[in-house]
């Protein structure tokens, strides 16, 4: 019998698709939008997804979009994959965390790790707000912060014991600012670090 002509196949979801709704499971997890037994079957299902229909459902309910009937599109067309949150916090014992991409700063980040290696990338990350404030509560671990030309980090509230700071100011390329970074709170018995990918100080 042939097909029908007026229908659509499903779109393919990519890798990078899988990979946002991953990071908007993450941030869900984070900030208590889903719990981890939530967290644990939605993953799994994004992992499996062959379709942006299947991966849909799973983000449908972490999503706002004005007008829109919460589909995908909008993160997978290149704009904010969440809207700014006031306080984002990132917890983690003893794994790893990455955040990388095309993901929304929010206007506070709380880093709350132990024993982790920890990588932040702002470099194509979408800004809420002129200043970002990170407050680290780090034991042991691993933090490394990638960020674009432009922006410039304040660590003079940062308090660092028995630890190792490679913490630059800026790019060292006289580009205008366009993003406050200032880093409060603590780390002990780890690493922190600042780099700018592309140049040279």
């Amino acid at each position: 019998m042939p097909a029908d002509p007026h229908s659509s196949p499903a779109l393919r979801a990519s890798d990078a698709d899988r990979d946002r709704v991953i990071e908007l499971l993450h941030a869900a997890l984070a900030d208590g939008r889903l719990n981890s037994v939530e967290f644990d079957e939605r993953l799994d299902a994004a992992l499996v997804a062959r379709t942006v229909d299947a991966l849909a459902p799973l983000t449908v309910d972490l999503i706002t979009v004005p007008g829109g009937d919460g589909a995908l599109t909008p993160p997978l067309a290149g704009t904010p994959a969440e809207p700014p949150a006031e306080l984002l916090t990132i917890k983690e014992r003893h794994g790893s965390v990455r955040r990388d991409g095309r993901w929304t700063l929010p206007h506070r980040l709380a880093l709350r790790t132990a024993w982790c290696d920890v990588m932040l990338d702002l470099t194509n990350a979408v800004r809420s707000a002129p200043e970002l404030v990170i407050e680290l509560r780090v034991n042991g671990g691993n933090v490394e912060l990638v960020l674009a030309p432009g922006m410039v980090v304040d660590a003079n509230e940062l308090s660092v014991r028995h630890s190792v700071a490679a913490i630059g100011r800026d790019a060292g390329d006289n580009t205008p600012e366009t993003l406050h970074v200032r880093l409060a709170g603590r780390i002990r018995h780890g690493r922190i670090a600042t780099r700018w990918p592309g140049t040279h100080r």
